[in-house]
């Protein structure tokens, strides 16, 4: 299975925090499954850091790579797809990560409730 981080999730796992489901750390910890990361969330990540809204490693690229995740770049394809979604979330970023999910046939791995009115569009574990 090919499994796109929500934000939260990919924060939680870098953090080794506790907040992360058994569930959820097995998904990512499972050899088998390809685990990617957004563009998106990092720019999430970037902004609320620099608001000092959010603790976050210094060097997110580094620890991303270091925890062997596959990054995905945001393309202009992603970004009008987000834009057609019918907006079940206001949050763009959670858009954009749905519409990438959708795009590349991943399911999205994520603790966001508000999400599930988008399984229609995409797999959510």
């Amino acid at each position: 299975m090919t499994v796109l981080l929500d934000t939260h999730i990919l924060l939680w796992w870098l953090a080794k925090d506790r907040a992360l489901s058994a569930p959820a750390s097995r998904i990512i910890r499972d050899g088998s499954n390809r685990v990617v990361v957004s563009a998106a969330s990092a720019w999430e990540i970037a902004i609320k850091q620099a608001l000092g809204k959010l603790s976050a490693p210094t060097s997110l690229e580094a620890a991303i790579e270091e925890s062997d995740l596959e990054t995905l770049p945001i393309s202009v394809r992603h970004a009008v797809t987000a834009g057609a979604l019918p907006k079940y979330h206001a949050d763009p970023f959670d858009r954009m990560l749905v519409a990438q999910a959708q795009m590349e046939g991943m399911a999205l791995l994520t603790h966001d409730h508000r999400l599930l009115a988008y399984g229609e569009f995409v797999k959510l574990v």
